[in-house]
């Protein structure tokens, strides 16, 4: 269907791919793999003909439809959520508006004169409305827009009053609401929380469109895709399974290419010691020469490239009491609507809470609290007095100074720690080479909040507050942070809609979903994996 054939593309000085080639099926769920910059971006931009390759070829049906969700979605303004979702889904989104351009032209007595016209082109574009499914186009798109976690109140309600994250959400809804032949996926995940997420891996598993993405969750990727096709230093390899399938066979290729280089540099050892010892021997001069040769037409093999994820081991946090925050019969509000009503919860030294629910059940709003970010309306919230915390929000990237490079924010809070420490923290955070050199500036979303928590962790505060740290963090930073935290001996309180992290971290689990209807939030004294194994809820009111 889409074919990328001996492909060859460099930005700069950069080379992206060396005559690269990769086909997508129909129907066909392929996720794409690789290091930051490696020209994921650059891919998708080829098959949408934004960019040409500078060799090699790009075969795509004239027919074939494409639904690329991308980061930068553009501005929206001026209608509902639900007209912005339907005007943006491609053919069908056209004759939707079209029909009510003419439905209303046909109410118009100034253009009576040109009402033949009109008709005729009302049963044109009702004719094909119809075969292409239009007359149900409100009810699905509704239906999405749900999925992806708006309320009817939003849906009606003007587009342009919308977060940037809900925005996000909205491209998405008229990429998955254009029934396109292909989607293409940059990081769908990254704006949503896990009721939305696990609703999309199911309309992903089964729509009829091929897709190809980018994507920071694995657990999403296992569920989705078929095939992984991974680039790396130019080249497209393809993996026949999902992302974990792909993690066994790098490990297994590595250790055949660790071996064999292994073995090469040990014969031409033996030969090159032969060479010193007997090259000016006379007897054995000519042997000397002969394998001299033989290891100048050696053809020599590279020593396997390694993406290590290293876990950062920091000192350890000062022991609190066991008291970490006491909440007792707290009350907020947001106007008439209650979200806490006389709530009691404690947090202990060394649990470490996740806080799930659907939103607008308070999760931020309790973190917040027990942050002291925001004052309850009734009820106390105390934390212990030998609890140092560490907050981190969205917002936490605001402490950051964009006039500092990387290695200068963190030489200024730690100025006397070793250098060699220093680097050793950012490179664990992704941070290695000119990276450090970096104006904070011009870094991604991601980079600021790798930099934010390197930050928090080279001093651990023995208290941890944590409104979704993985938000834009890539698998490599993730999977090091959920290694690392695991050694971590202080408490931890957390809003994530990681399962990785989920999985690898929370040993208690505090559902706060019944807050959004008046009711209380239900304490599980076990871990995540014993809450979805007892519920069968990976996430509250979804099933696994």
């Amino acid at each position: 269907m889409i074919a990328l054939t001996d492909i060859s593309k460099r930005h700069g000085q950069q080379v992206l791919f060396v005559g690269a080639s990769l086909q997508l099926d129909p129907g066909e769920k392929v996720g794409l793999t690789g290091p930051n910059g490696a020209g994921k971006s650059t891919l998708f931009r080829l098959i949408t003909g934004e960019e040409h390759p500078d060799e090699g070829d790009v075969s795509i049906p004239k027919r074939l439809t494409i639904g690329h969700f991308r980061q930068d979605m553009g501005e929206m303004s001026g209608q509902s959520v639900l007209d912005e979702a339907i005007a943006g889904s491609g053919r069908l989104g056209s004759l939707h508006h079209e029909i009510e351009q003419l439905e209303h032209d046909m109410a118009d007595p100034a253009k009576a004169d040109d009402m033949d016209r009109i008709l005729a082109r009302f049963g044109e574009v009702q004719a094909e409305y119809q075969d292409l499914g239009g007359y149900e186009l409100e009810a699905r798109a509704k239906e999405i827009l749900h999925g992806l976690g708006f309320r009817d109140e939003q849906i009606a309600g003007d587009v342009g009053a919308l977060s940037g994250g809900w925005k996000m959400r909205v491209g998405m809804a008229k990429v998955l609401l254009g029934n396109f032949d292909v989607l293409l996926m940059d990081e769908p995940t990254n704006h949503l929380d896990i009721e939305s997420i696990l609703w999309l891996e199911t309309f992903l598993k089964d729509t009829r469109s091929a897709v190809l993405m980018t994507c920071h969750d694995k657990d999403f990727m296992n569920r989705v895709v078929s095939r992984i096709i991974d680039i790396d230093n130019g080249e497209l390899t393809s993996y026949t399974g999902d992302y974990d399938f792909m993690e066994r066979e790098q490990k297994l290729r590595t250790a055949e290419q660790a071996a064999a280089f292994a073995r090469q540099e040990a014969m031409i050892a033996r030969m090159q010691r032969f060479i010193d010892r007997f090259g000016t021997h006379v007897a054995k001069a000519a042997q000397a020469q002969s394998r001299q040769k033989k290891i100048d037409k050696i053809e020599r093999l590279e020593p396997p490239k390694k993406r290590e994820v290293v876990p950062f081991h920091f000192q350890t946090p000062p022991r609190s009491g066991e008291d970490v925050a006491v909440l007792k019969g707290v009350v907020k509000k947001y106007g008439a609507r209650a979200v806490y009503q006389g709530f009691d919860f404690e947090v202990r030294r060394g649990e470490r809470w996740c806080v799930m629910g659907q939103n607008g059940s308070g999760k931020t709003t309790l973190l917040k609290m027990v942050a002291g970010v925001l004052t309850p309306d009734g009820g106390v919230v105390k934390i212990g007095p030998s609890v140092k915390m560490g907050y981190f929000a969205q917002q936490a990237l605001d402490v950051l100074d964009p006039e500092r490079t990387v290695y200068e924010q963190i030489d200024y809070h730690f100025h006397l720690a070793p250098t060699g420490t220093k680097r050793t923290l950012l490179g664990a955070f992704q941070f290695s080479g000119d990276d450090v050199d970096k104006r904070i500036a011009v870094l991604s979303g991601g980079e600021k909040s790798r930099l934010v928590l390197a930050q928090m962790l080279f001093d651990p505060p023995n208290f941890l507050v944590l409104d979704e740290p993985t938000n834009h963090l890539d698998l490599v930073t993730k999977q090091m942070l959920v290694q690392t935290l695991a050694d971590y001996e202080g408490t931890m309180l957390f809003v994530s809609h990681d399962r990785t992290f989920l999985r690898g971290l929370a040993n208690r689990v505090l559902d706060v979903s019944a807050c959004a209807s008046g009711g209380q939030p239900q304490i599980y004294h076990g871990s995540y994996v014993e809450w979805v194994k007892k519920t069968g809820m990976e996430a509250p009111g979804v099933h696994a």
